[in-house]
């Protein structure tokens, strides 16, 4: 594919982004910034987190994933639904009821200030490594495609990457962010669809010999009970996603801050369950994606590469000019559509968990929020290049291994401050949320050992929340019923 073309494509892409940009960050205040001043149309909404949910991780990773694990994904898919649910049901009306902007702030009013900090230090260190990820794997498809060609250094590219990010979001936030990832949704899944259909053209298959061909297929089994010790078993991974979706969602300052930029409970619950449903259907035919991605390279004789996050970029690049396009295009809405919003995100947490902006003078507000959206786009920057060093496995598998880890103890606080009416020891509170992770990823290595070849996989995450809880139990103070 010629990297000229490559290019051109993109840089209308991103001219479009910021002409959209332009008209909704007009007169944008930090209140627009932060919650889009809770004036977001909840269908807008509900679309652009298909896309901030799914990343450019999905897009590659997902598709990759199929020649190991075949449509497995689909039992933590089936308990996201779940996990989403409670969050409409639970979480958002708490939030709500609040008047959120952080939602850390909750754990201030429930156990204090160091439980605040901590759990609001522990989503920056979260959302820090889900945005790196995501971006290293749009730089690394950029660096192979295009700028390899042009031996432009890797570093260059990731400048390039986080730089147009922070163009279009810097002045409108969360209120530009609402549109903005509705059109790259929008994008991702032309791009997802087009490629089904190249595939299938070049394969001879209409809409009924397609889906035969993947039902037929070795990569299409979605249950399996067999053997408790496999990673693919269903109660781990049903289990796994109910959790995984509260945490990376529910609890999740990046996901709630577009929740909470609409207008009322009713229109964030109902952005919720229909975009539930709706990426259920999205996950699946990412899947059937990666089983025509396997059935065409058996089929013509293509090498299947050491790390199968290429075999999509692979395969697309080569089927045609347009269908390579759609696939660059594809994976960059997918990447941008989650890191900008993480980006606003870790924005928003700075201002107000970190650095009380609320309480700064009019004046001085608008600067600081800039002045932090810089500093976060460099710290991003930073951990990009750490990754490029260290990377040496799928990254959707080491995104979630990494949120198992970060996102336990806020599962443990959440979940204690909600199911039980105790007041902890708030100074303690940190260090049982450093010690949870630390015993887990010492079980984790060592599991085949003490549980009889039992290796954990994404349940590490329901392991680490459960320890916090009982690391909180016992800190905690006798009864007394208190106000949530």
């Amino acid at each position: 594919m010629n990297p000229l073309t490559v290019i051109l494509f993109i840089v209308g892409y991103f001219a479009l982004l910021m002409l959209i940009a332009h008209f909704t960050s007009k007169g944008a205040t930090n209140d627009a910034f932060f919650i889009g001043g809770h004036k977001s149309h909840w269908y807008l909404v509900a679309f652009g987190m298909i896309g901030a949910s799914l990343s450019g991780v999905t897009f590659i990773s997902v598709p990759g994933w199929v020649g190991s694990s075949q449509f497995s994904y689909m039992q933590m898919v089936m308990g996201y639904f779940v996990g989403y649910t409670i969050i409409a049901l639970v979480l958002m009306p708490l939030y709500y009821r609040l008047n959120l902007t952080s939602i850390y702030t909750y754990l201030e009013e429930r156990f204090g200030y160091y439980s605040y900090k901590t759990g609001a230090g522990f989503f920056l260190l979260s959302r820090t490594i889900g945005a790196a990820f995501r971006l290293f794997l749009v730089a690394q498809v950029l660096q192979y495609l295009v700028f390899s060609q042009w031996e432009v250094p890797f570093f260059i590219t990731v400048a390039i990457t986080i730089l147009l990010i922070w163009l279009y979001t810097f002045k409108g936030g969360i209120k530009t962010i609402v549109w903005t990832d509705s059109l790259q949704t929008l994008f991702m899944l032309i791009a997802v669809g087009v490629s089904i259909y190249f595939i299938s053209s070049e394969l001879g298959l209409g809409f009924s010999e397609l889906v035969s061909e993947v039902k037929d297929s070795d990569y299409s089994q979605i249950f399996f009970f067999d053997d408790w010790n496999d990673r693919k078993h269903f109660i781990k991974q049903f289990f796994s996603g109910m959790f995984l979706a509260i945490v990376m969602t529910g609890l999740d300052q990046d996901m709630m801050q577009k929740n909470l930029s609409c207008a009322n409970i009713k229109d964030g619950q109902k952005n919720m369950f229909s975009f539930s449903l709706v990426l259920i259907v999205v996950n699946f035919v990412f899947l059937v994606l990666g089983a025509l991605l396997f059935i065409y390279a058996n089929k013509n004789g293509i090498a299947i590469p050491e790390k199968t996050d290429n075999l999509f970029p692979e395969i697309a690049t080569h089927l045609n000019t347009a269908a390579g396009i759609f696939f660059i295009l594809g994976l960059v809405a997918a990447a941008y559509s989650s890191a900008d919003s993480a980006l606003t995100a870790l924005t928003t947490s700075v201002c107000i968990d970190f650095l009380d902006i609320k309480k700064k003078e009019e004046s001085l507000k608008i600067k600081l929020r800039k002045r932090v959206h810089i500093i976060v786009s460099f710290v991003l920057f930073v951990v990009i290049l750490i990754f490029d060093v260290i990377n040496d496995e799928s990254v959707i598998s080491s995104l979630f291994k990494a949120a198992g880890y970060t996102y336990g103890p806020l599962l443990g606080l959440y979940a204690f401050g909600l199911i039980l009416k105790r007041k902890v020891h708030d100074k303690l509170v940190p260090i049982v949320c450093l010690i949870s992770p630390i015993i887990c990823y010492v079980l984790n290595i060592f599991s085949k050992e003490l549980f009889n070849d039992y290796q954990f996989g994404f349940e590490i995450l329901i392991l680490n929340g459960g320890l916090t809880f009982l690391g909180l139990y016992l800190i905690s103070l006798s009864p007394k019923a208190i106000n949530t």
